[in-house]
């Protein structure tokens, strides 16, 4: 059941009176409104004057959080910038080992004896890109696995050791904070 476009804008403008205090153009001529209703959504000047200080305390917050949020994204996007640059020193120290190996087919001593060190300090430099952001190795504090931040993923026959002894970390875990971004997955024992 349609309604028609007449009796929609009359009900949109009894709304408006009702709700909004508007005054439709039959309200102005008098047809079918009660004296009651007259002036019945005015506000006195001090309630005018309320609302108009508070309407200006919530566009001064705004501004304020609006400045605020420019700021956090200034400072996120220069945090973004910061771990970009220093992935980028561990890129290129990579970068050049990969191209020294690949130029010289057969290293002499002296590099191979370098090696394990060079990479070990790419490896520090990138632990240490970690640590400043509160990125942090898992430390096992028994021999026993913490299922809270561990997991077992294979087991081998160990006949000196008790059960569920680790016997191998197979991959460091790292926590950010109290959140455990990746648990120590280990090997542990068991009897034969």
């Amino acid at each position: 059941m349609s309604e028609s476009p007449q009796n929609t804008s009359k009900f949109w403008d009894w709304i408006k009176s009702k709700i909004l205090g508007f005054n439709s153009p039959e309200s102005l001529s008098g047809e079918n409104t009660g004296s009651a209703n007259k002036n019945h959504y005015l506000i006195t000047q001090e309630k005018r004057d309320l609302l108009i200080s508070e309407i200006g305390t919530i566009q001064k917050e705004n501004i304020l959080l609006q400045q605020s949020l420019r700021e956090q994204q200034t400072q996120t996007v220069a945090k973004t910038e910061d771990l970009f640059l220093e992935l980028l020193e561990v890129s290129d120290a990579l970068e050049n080992l990969l191209e020294y190996l690949e130029n010289n087919t057969e290293p002499n001593q002296e590099f191979l004896q370098r090696l394990p060190k060079s990479v070990g300090a790419v490896h520090r430099k990138f632990l240490s890109i970690l640590k400043k952001r509160q990125v942090l190795p898992i430390e096992l504090q028994d021999t026993q696995p913490d299922f809270t931040v561990c997991r077992v993923v294979d087991r081998e026959v160990r006949n000196d050791l008790a059960d569920q002894t680790i016997t191998k970390v197979v991959r460091q875990g790292f926590r950010l904070q109290e959140k455990i971004l990746r648990p120590t997955e280990v090997i542990t024992s068991k009897p034969g």
